[in-house]
């Protein structure tokens, strides 16, 4: 079994996807916007909410020229430096207690993506029930051994990592001490689009690791993730914002209130439909199987007279004989007088 609890949330196949609400930078650099976010979030049903944890000086060097400015036009950030883009993006760190402390006032679990060691000491501070790492650092091994040195749940997504790379971070983290270890399923391009989701490696990761599964799904609406719990997701992470046209470097590729309660739903519904391999009438369906056909005297017979297509006939509701022993009672004879509408049965069949 690779199930295992994230505060009070079981994660795993036997329990409801985990639905985390990922922030990002789509507060606007608003506190009273990130609380309506957290709010928005809870009223949603989203079972976590999740920040990313760094500053502009941790990512990156403080420079516009060369690799350090995005000039990609394709890029939703075409135009400005890594810095000015991550100092726009970040969660100042003085806000990340009240942030978690609202999330769980209102049911929530609260945790955070770190970008280096310092992260991981502040998110320490605050005890963070667990962990996430992003796809552009799977292969910080350092950051990953750090992380998984607290003996937290770790939840790491695999964008463009080959299987040798994510063979090379599995093995890191569990050396490093993390026995709670889900994988997540990652197109690193946004927005992601369905064709470019490839969900059917969920449950190869699960069988290659060993491991719980899910899927961080930067695609529009909630198609790509009601699939992905179909192949066996316990997770899904998908960001969120308050409004898309109120912008946000995130929030052209995230959902709405709606859009996230439709997720929540929409694979809660999914999970309860894989169900078991099973055959024949459910407990549910017994009832209806009045409405299947089966074989009813369709005129007045009297005692004697051969059954014949003129006064039997298969029809509803399924209260006589099933319509495959029509052919065998074909010539034989009525025991009794019978009705038009008798459901016929051996006893009546001389």
């Amino acid at each position: 079994m690779t199930g295992f609890k994230i505060g009070n949330r079981c994660i795993g196949a036997d329990a409801p996807p985990f639905i985390i609400a990922e922030m990002s930078g789509n507060h606007n650099q608003s506190l009273d916007v990130a609380l309506q976010i957290v709010e928005a979030a809870a009223k949603a049903g989203a079972h976590a909410l999740k920040l990313q944890t760094y500053t502009a000086d941790t990512m990156t060097l403080d420079l516009s020229e060369g690799e350090f400015f995005i000039k990609d036009p394709n890029s939703l950030w075409a135009g400005s430096s890594l810095y000015a883009l991550y100092e726009k993006a970040h969660t100042p760190w003085e806000w990340h207690a009240p942030i978690f402390a609202r999330a769980r006032e209102l049911g929530m679990l609260a945790f955070s993506t770190p970008f280096d060691d310092t992260a991981v000491d502040f998110l320490e501070s605050l005890e963070v029930p667990a962990y996430k790492i992003a796809s552009f650092e799977n292969t910080d091994l350092p950051l990953i051994r750090r992380v998984a040195a607290t003996g937290k749940p770790l939840i790491i997504s695999t964008g463009m990592a080959s299987i040798a790379e994510l063979d090379e971070t599995v093995r890191a983290a569990r050396e490093a001490g993390c026995r709670d270890l889900l994988l997540l399923k990652c197109t690193s391009t946004y927005p992601a689009t369905p064709a470019n989701s490839n969900v059917r490696t969920i449950p190869h990761l699960r069988q290659l690791f060993g491991c719980e599964v899910g899927l961080s799904d930067h695609s529009m609406g909630v198609g790509v993730s009601v699939a992905a719990v179909a192949l066996g997701a316990s997770v899904i992470e998908k960001h969120f914002t308050l409004d898309r046209a109120a912008g946000g470097v995130d929030a052209s590729f995230s959902l709405e209130p709606a859009e996230l309660a439709s997720l929540v739903i929409e694979t809660e519904r999914a999970w309860q439909a894989m169900g078991q391999v099973h055959y024949g009438v459910t407990e549910a369906e017994r009832k209806s199987l009045v409405y299947r056909r089966s074989l009813y005297v369709t005129r007045d017979m009297a005692a004697g007279e051969l059954f014949c297509a003129d006064n039997l006939r298969a029809i509803r509701p399924g209260l006589g004989l099933a319509p495959r022993h029509a052919e065998s009672l074909m010539g034989r004879r009525a025991g009794q007088d019978l009705k038009r509408g008798t459901p016929l049965d051996w006893s009546l069949v001389e």
